[in-house]
């Protein structure tokens, strides 16, 4: 049989350390109280030390329309709570029963409380889930499949939610409330063996206590803690990842995604390809993470590829764009859009965010911006070098090449490759210092995409 485990604080002492422990010690605080046994000592427990805190309580209960018995149950919840001393605030949920009832259920429930914690100006939401909840949540994601991020269980706090009876057992719970004399609901969903939760606490827990010889209870719950923990600053970790490697126009460095420790590495994908909206699991992530160390691409959900050619990690989600029709600009004054792309010959100072070259007088009329075709050349510090080269140089993504704008003259010279290279013979430096010497001179301003559709940074 299971070892007992060392005399333990009382309940009102530990949930004292709780509320103290998130900062609400002279402050407010709505209880969700079910009339549950775990609740209801959460309430009882609360109405003990909150002349010592100094804590502002209100209490909250739900009908929430599903079991007849439900009504009696919430003016039992008021009543002790009119006791106690503590405003109670009932709501009705009327929700219909069906698949999904139980997560319909949390949702209503604690939206309802946020909105009553807003109206009643309290500081936070308190729920009674104890440590038998967070080890049961514990082996519940542990068979289903989880990484780190899910071990950490049952969040100790969120930004207005607290769960000061984590640190106490269903056993202090039922302990406090026979010393206290109260009674409270017996939920018949909580003894229902069709739900995994159920076959968890009343078979998978003893069993794992029998084997092991001991109560593995808080081993359980420190574990879930300590993963938080980790989880937590991994994340930070990775979050700065993140930025670090994020290029302009979308996707991540492959080199520095590359060097990256696996544990970083897993959750910048993770992270990749939760922004382009697609489902994340463990066999994707490690698809992708092998695409990253291969260099290649790896298939994702629907018409989706991961894709880390042209050292830049990015989802790909559709075949490469149709290049955009050529667009002509015969002189001063003409305008017009490539793609996103917008071109315009003008005179004078160029808007911020604007790219542009100055024109001299030997410019051949008209010029052309059309998207690359096979044997285009561009004359670079280095000598003539295929435009295809130079989009890969410059990490342009294969799907994005189409959209590309060229900029050519009349006699096919290459002008420009705005966002990507201005070639020698038109330096901006140059030109643009001409251009302030002689206001009348001509120029091709591009305004490049939005950020939401910018594909190339931007020269």
């Amino acid at each position: 049989m299971p070892r007992e485990s060392p005399e333990r604080p009382a309940l009102p002492a530990l949930l004292a350390r709780a509320y103290a422990a998130h900062g609400l010690a002279a402050r407010s605080v709505l209880l969700a109280i079910s009339g549950g046994a775990d609740s209801t000592a959460l309430l009882a427990g609360t109405a003990r030390i909150r002349d010592s805190l100094r804590l502002r309580v209100e209490v909250a209960t739900f009908d929430h329309g599903l079991r007849a018995e439900a009504a009696d149950e919430v003016a039992a919840v008021a009543r002790l709570s009119a006791r106690l001393g503590f405003a109670c605030h009932v709501r009705s949920l009327a929700l219909s029963p069906g698949p999904g009832v139980e997560a319909r259920a949390r949702e209503a429930r604690y939206a309802t409380l946020e909105v009553l914690r807003k109206e009643h100006n309290l500081d936070a939401v308190a729920t009674g889930h104890t440590m038998n909840d967070q080890a049961e949540t514990l082996l519940m994601r542990l068979a289903r499949g989880t990484a780190l991020r899910g071990a950490r269980g049952i969040h100790a706090e969120g930004a207005t939610l607290i769960r000061p009876l984590l640190a106490c057992s269903r056993a202090d719970v039922l302990a406090f409330l026979r010393a206290e004399g109260l009674d409270f609901v017996r939920d018949p969903m909580n003894a229902d063996p069709a739900l995994f939760r159920t076959r968890v606490r009343t078979g998978a827990l003893p069993a794992l206590d029998e084997a092991a010889g001991f109560s593995t209870l808080e081993h359980l719950a420190n574990f879930a803690r300590l993963a938080a923990e980790d989880e937590s600053l991994l994340a930070r970790l990775a979050d700065a990842s993140w930025e670090r490697l994020s290029l302009p126009g979308g996707g991540l460095d492959a080199v520095g995604v590359r060097a990256l420790e696996a544990p970083l590495q897993r959750r910048v994908l993770a992270r990749l390809l939760g922004t382009a909206g697609l489902h994340v699991d463990h066999a994707t992530l490690e698809r992708g993470m092998d695409a990253v160390r291969r260099g290649s691409s790896t298939a994702l959900s629907g018409r989706w590829h991961l894709k880390t050619t042209g050292g830049r990690v990015r989802c790909v989600g559709r075949p490469p764009e149709a290049p955009p029709g050529a667009l002509v600009l015969a002189g001063q004054g003409a305008a017009g859009d490539f793609g996103a792309w917008h071109f315009q010959v003008a005179e004078g100072s160029r808007p911020p965010g604007v790219l542009g070259i100055a024109l001299g007088k030997e410019t051949a009329w008209p010029l052309t911006v059309r998207s690359r075709k096979p044997g285009d050349r561009v004359q670079t510090h280095s000598g003539h070098r295929k435009v295809q080269d130079v989009l890969v140089d410059a990490r342009v993504p294969s799907e994005a090449r189409a959209a590309q704008p060229v900029v050519v003259d009349a006699r096919g010279g290459l002008l420009w490759l705005p966002g990507v290279l201005t070639p020698p013979a038109v330096s901006p430096a140059v030109l643009e210092a001409d251009a302030r010497a002689v206001a009348s001179r001509q120029s091709l301003w591009a305004t490049p995409p939005a950020p939401s559709e910018r594909k190339t940074p931007p020269l």
